[in-house]
């Protein structure tokens, strides 16, 4: 006899785990179908070949989360969440300059003093915007210029804007930026410094946790099990598709990027809804990480404004979270978001990393390929949603053409932008509703 489950979740990432282990917890029969072969989504975690784990994707929590660390609370799992101090810099014109502190903005002498003073009032006047959807209508650069001035956009802005949304760059409604400066001005200490969150392990030990406990719970995760398709009777769904055969739910919860659902639902829905749904663009991102046998500064963050440097950012994730916990390793990951159209894109794994090499050494002439005693290239097609102007009146909601099938993605959490603290409090969010709808 087939087996049906009240609810069947596609997609192993944050948000589909925390709405998993929400339904178990309420007694509720789930499975969860992912393809991948580990849980986390982005977040996951892979294995160098000595062992050392790290996440595919840098990430960190902020210190003033609040999702992250009720559900760790809930896992017994708090004392592994540590809170330490970030260094954050700017690469430019060949130089390196801190930027943790406010007093760092002011030596920043590549901007005349008063724009730099300018730049510093800037964030005061980013705090006073309450109604986001009033700077909806403006792009990034409509709305930044006139707060901090042209020069210091130039510089300290438009480059980063350039390298985080390639081919979308003067796309992006000003929302997306201001989101990001209040969120980050809300995380400094007394000192103006930035405290940020980590979970012991990596962010793949805490998604190993909770699959652990929807199985506990006598819920289902199947890896390896892509999801190419459903089927409907009316206007509900009976079943989606996989490679092993058909899975029937009373519910059903997709996660995964609107594109890759679109493709799931072809062929049994309307069109304007699919549309829709491939109406959100993405862009894709390579992140290239490394396993160094030494350090190459003492900053977590470096953000890149340097003209012809293809990465946002060099991410020293040792410089945040002790080598200690990698063996002595120093790890870096190196960013960079791209149309999958682009060249790069479909490079070969060491063609990358020489292309990569040549550029990370013009930043460090010190660094030598000797260094290098492991990497790994990851590639994410639908890393990051581009929210275009009036991004809140063509993003899709919840609601699909059955009564019984809902969408929860990272798309949707705007005008927050990715992060697992978001994915957690949906998943929470719409494992109600879900368990409404059964009750």
């Amino acid at each position: 006899m087939t087996q049906q489950f009240d609810a069947v979740i596609v997609g192993a990432g944050f948000t589909g785990l925390t709405s998993a282990l929400a339904l178990a917890r309420a007694g509720k029969k789930v499975v969860v179908l992912d393809g991948d072969t580990t849980p986390g989504g982005l977040a996951g975690t892979f294995e160098f070949k000595d062992g050392v784990t790290i996440e595919k994707f840098y990430h960190h929590w902020f210190d003033n989360d609040v999702y992250v660390p009720e559900l760790v609370k809930e896992l017994g799992m708090e004392g592994d969440v540590v809170i330490m101090p970030s260094k954050t810099g700017m690469y430019f014109n060949g130089k390196h300059w801190s930027l943790s502190t406010p007093l760092d903005l002011l030596r920043f002498s590549p901007l005349p003093f008063l724009d730099r003073i300018r730049l510093g009032l800037m964030v005061l006047k980013v705090r006073k915007v309450k109604d986001w959807k009033a700077i909806e209508h403006l792009t990034i650069q409509e709305w930044l210029e006139p707060l901090c001035g042209k020069n210091a956009y130039r510089v300290v802005w438009k480059p980063l804007i350039e390298n985080k949304f390639n081919v979308y760059q003067d796309a992006i409604n000003a929302v997306w930026m201001w989101k990001k400066l209040v969120l980050r001005g809300s995380t400094r200490d007394a000192k103006g410094g930035e405290q940020l969150a980590y979970f012991k392990g990596g962010f793949g030990r805490l998604a190993e946790a909770m699959a652990a406990e929807i199985r506990k719970l006598g819920g289902e995760i199947r890896y390896g099990a892509p999801v190419t398709g459903v089927q409907a009777d009316g206007g509900r769904l009976r079943a989606v598709t996989t490679a092993d055969g058909a899975v029937d739910g009373k519910e059903f919860l997709f996660t995964p990027a609107f594109p890759i659902i679109a493709n799931i639902f072809e062929g049994n829905a309307d069109a304007a809804w699919l549309q829709r749904l491939r109406r959100v663009k993405y862009l894709g991102n390579v992140c290239l990480v490394l396993e160094l046998d030494r350090s190459l500064s003492d900053t977590y963050w470096i953000n890149v404004n340097d003209p012809g440097f293809p990465f946002v950012g060099v991410i020293e994730h040792t410089n945040f979270d002790s080598p200690a916990n990698y063996d002595g390793k120093h790890i870096v990951f190196l960013s960079r978001y791209l149309a999958k159209e682009d060249p790069l894109w479909a490079a070969g794994d060491n063609d990358y990393l020489d292309f990569a090499l040549g550029h990370l050494q013009r930043m460090f002439p010190d660094m030598q390929r000797s260094w290098i005693q492991d990497f790994r290239i990851w590639r994410a097609e639908f890393a990051q949603p581009v929210t275009e102007v009036g991004y809140s009146q063509y993003v899709p909601g919840r609601d699909t053409p059955y009564s019984n099938a809902t969408i929860s993605t990272m798309a949707q959490i705007y005008p927050e932008d990715r992060g697992t603290n978001y994915a957690i409090r949906e998943g929470k969010a719409v494992a109600k509703l879900i368990a409404a709808k059964l009750a």
